[in-house]
């Protein structure tokens, strides 16, 4: 596109008082009328004012001519013409000064300040420089954009127009420069408004790979010197199996240098339309987004509210929001609104600080469900949540204290009240044996105090309705680690034996787990990753008791291209925890599953991962996580199982059948939880492909499959994904999606949903 700085240096050419001229080597060369110049370093301003006609024009060329009698002065051979950082360069330059005409042959090329570049094969400008033609026109601006043109006109001082142009943000290639560019948009005419920094396209045609995919009679977009503008956005359209083919057609507003908004409204052929609106703002302290919208969906008005805000108080201190409602999951679903397929809806507000060793948050949670079986009243609403942590500085024997503590208020219109205010004392001492030992000790002390109504509700059913309670447990702990290590050449063997003491009173606390409400501890899986937890539970709502022993091997191999990692382990006890551990956890007698895992990779290209327990009685597997990769970066397949002797999903939807929690009643609600998950994934240069097939072996019947592919290069992307769901979902089985997402660089994104 032609700049508005372009035309200022040019006319300064016609209608400045003084010029100078010099030779390549700087030599003056005497001519009436002209005087000496310093030459400025060029790209170093920023400056975009334009050149004022009284401003000096400074030459460099190889050869000058001044023909006195016609006031006619010719520079040829390496041209260069500077003002303001502006400069023109050209085979040859005349300047008639009777006519005030400039005319500017051969590889003519204008550099801004900002970086952008105009090119020409011809350049003849009149009237002061408002008036010009250009012949062979190829302009390079920001982000690589790039316009030719056969020829353009420079009318009044403010417009360009362009005739038979092409505009693009793709590199062309460099074996073929004639080749079409990835993409472009060919113009039988456009106009450069420079007062109002936009591109007008008439008779445009939009070109991948130079064959013609969409026309548009009239296209507009900002220069590239705008970063925000006014105006349409690409639209969107497309078809679903639930409203129909639609249309949306996105309007962006500039409110001000801080602020902006997006209205979006949608038309659709089932008659449900929808209208959205996306706030922006920004702070000296941080930013907020707001999205709203309604619409007319499934025979009834719905909406949804989507904000967040992010603030800084100061280097200790910040503060925010997070807040998503919406009217129903099958609305989500219908507009295609970005957390469709979560189970739930998270909102927050948050105040948090940061000290030395220090951290404090203070919150509020509230949840809304988008599953047709979520009765959200059953759901918590956190109001608040308070949470502080602190870790103490080595004292002289090199031990540290740390704190955690707080409270919560969980609430439920359905379900279990829970008042709770709590707080964790530690203290760890790191020491090394004499013979190599890595030992830590640990002692810890659990404290809670407890109000709790409904307590024979969900999720805690406790044959108790209400309790008032506090609870208290001591523990210390000690943990050996003792590696051995060998190195033979480039290879090094590891085997390190681990064993963990956990002393507790016996009991599960001061106080029974059936009086305690659950909140935090619902989560029973027992693997690798807890094996050396002192409380294998996530929270402390539920504390174990008795003696403890954790026994572990570690195993490691490694050389320069080959890793092989294991561990292995098992846990004995003084006394069962039936009544904290469910079914098949392995946890709930005096000897627990074997549990351990194990990594290999043998080479770059290959590595597997396996994760199990296995019964300590009969050997069976009760747990099974298996990854598999095999591979170069540009051909992987992945392969993932997945067992377990135990479907949490169910167990807790069957609990409330079990009139008051005992082991035995337990055992009818195993049911296994079994599936096979394998993908592929391939790029090659710019193009990209994948695909993936679940199957629940339980069931015997495939969960989904679906395949993606695309192409991406540095001016434009495509991506087409595709996914088949066999399951029923919220009431609705073998869903069915295909998209196809385009962005074209410097003008937007355009996605088309198929089905």
């Amino acid at each position: 596109m032609l700049r508005r700085a372009w035309g200022a240096l040019l006319a300064t050419l016609a209608g400045a008082i003084v010029f100078t001229f010099a030779t390549t080597a700087l030599a003056q060369t005497t001519i009436p009328g002209f005087t000496p110049f310093t030459k400025p370093q060029y790209g170093t301003s920023l400056n975009k004012e334009p050149i004022k006609p009284n401003e000096a024009v400074s030459f460099t060329a190889d050869q000058i001519a001044y023909d006195r009698d016609n006031g006619i002065v010719t520079a040829t051979g390496h041209v260069e013409a500077w003002q303001n950082d502006h400069v023109l360069r050209a085979d040859k330059i005349v300047f008639d000064r009777n006519t005030n005409v400039v005319a500017a042959t051969g590889h003519v090329v204008l550099l801004e300040p900002d970086g952008e570049v105009l090119f020409a094969d011809y350049a003849e400008l009149t009237q002061g420089m408002r008036e010009a033609v250009l012949r062979g026109m190829r302009m390079l601006l920001e982000e690589n954009t790039r316009i030719a043109a056969n020829g353009a006109r420079r009318t009044d001082g403010q417009y360009n127009e362009l005739s038979r142009m092409v505009y693009s943000a793709c590199t062309l290639c460099k074996d073929d420069p004639t080749k079409p560019p990835v993409w472009q948009i060919d113009a039988y005419s456009a106009v450069d408004d420079l007062q109002a920094k936009r591109m007008e396209f008439q008779d445009a045609t939009v070109e991948l790979l130079g064959v013609p995919i969409f026309y548009m009679p009239y296209f507009s977009t900002a220069d590239s010197s705008v970063k925000r503008e006014s105006g349409f956005l690409a639209p969107d359209a497309g078809s679903n199996t639930f409203i129909g083919s639609f249309f949306a057609l996105p309007y962006y507003y500039v409110i001000n240098n801080y602020s902006d908004i997006t209205i979006t409204p949608w038309i659709d052929s089932g008659m449900d339309p929808q209208l959205d609106t996306l706030y922006r703002q920004k702070f000296n302290n941080g930013q907020i987004k707001l999205e709203t919208a309604i619409a007319y969906d499934e025979n009834a008005m719905q909406g949804l509210f989507f904000g967040s805000g992010d603030f800084t108080y100061n280097e200790n201190w910040r503060y925010g929001f997070n807040i998503n409602e919406a009217s129903s999951a099958n609305y989500m679903r219908d507009f295609f609104i970005s957390g469709y397929g979560n189970d739930v809806l998270s909102s927050t507000t948050y105040l948090e600080g940061f000290g030395q060793g220090a951290y404090s948050r203070l919150d509020t949670q509230f949840y809304e469900g988008l599953l047709n079986i979520v009765n959200n009243k059953e759901l918590p609403y956190v109001l608040p949540r308070y949470l502080y942590d602190y870790v103490g500085t080595p004292d002289s024997l090199g031990g540290y204290f740390t704190f955690t503590g707080g409270g919560f208020d969980v609430l439920r219109f359905i379900g279990t009240d829970t008042q709770r205010i709590n707080g964790t004392l530690s203290y760890n001492l790191p020491e090394m044996g004499p013979l190599g030992q890595e030992w830590n000790f640990l002692a810890r002390f659990y404290s809670a105090g407890y109000q709790a109504q409904g307590l024979n509700q969900i999720p805690n059913f406790s044959p108790y309705t209400h309790s008032d309670v506090a609870q208290g447990e001591p523990v210390v702990a000690a943990r050996m680690n003792w590696p051995f290590s060998r190195i033979d050449g480039d290879a090094t063997t590891v085997l390190e034996p681990i064993t963990q003491f956990v002393i507790r009173p016996d009991g599960y606390g001061f106080t029974s787990p059936y009086l305690i409400p659950n909140e935090d501890s619902l989560d029973q899986l027992f693997t690798d990753a807890n094996l050396f937890s002192i409380n294998r539970l996530p929270g402390i709502d539920r504390l174990g008791g008795g003696l403890r022993a954790d026994l572990g091997m570690h195993f490691a191999w490694f050389d320069g291209s080959h890793v092989f990692d294991a561990l292995i382990g098992q846990s004995y006890r003084s006394q069962t925890e039936y009544q904290l551990w469910g079914p098949g956890t392995g946890l709930g007698g005096n000897i627990s599953d074997i549990v351990g895992r194990v990594y290999y990779e043998p080479a770059d290209w290959m590595n597997v991962t396996y994760r199990f327990r296995l019964n300590h009685d009969t050997g069976e597997t009760e747990f099974n996580d298996t990854r598999l990769t095999v591979g170069p970066p540009n051909f992987r397949v992945d392969f993932g199982y997945i067992y377990s002797n135990l479907d949490p999903f169910y167990f807790y939807n069957q609990l409330p059948t079990i009139p008051a929690p005992s082991y035995a009643p337990y055992q009818a609600l195993n049911f296994p939880r079994n599936e096979i998950l394998a993908g592929l994934q391939t790029k090659f240069g710019n193009w990209r492909a994948g695909g993936y097939i679940q199957r629940n072996m339980q069931l015997n019947q495939l969960v989904a499959y679906g395949l993606d592919g695309g192409y991406e290069d540095d001016c434009f992307i495509v991506a087409l994904n595709y996914f088949d769901l066999f399951t029923n979902y919220n009431g609705i089985s073998n869903v069915q999606a295909l998209t196809i997402n385009m962005t074209f660089k410097t003008l937007g994104q355009f996605g088309v949903p198929l089905m």
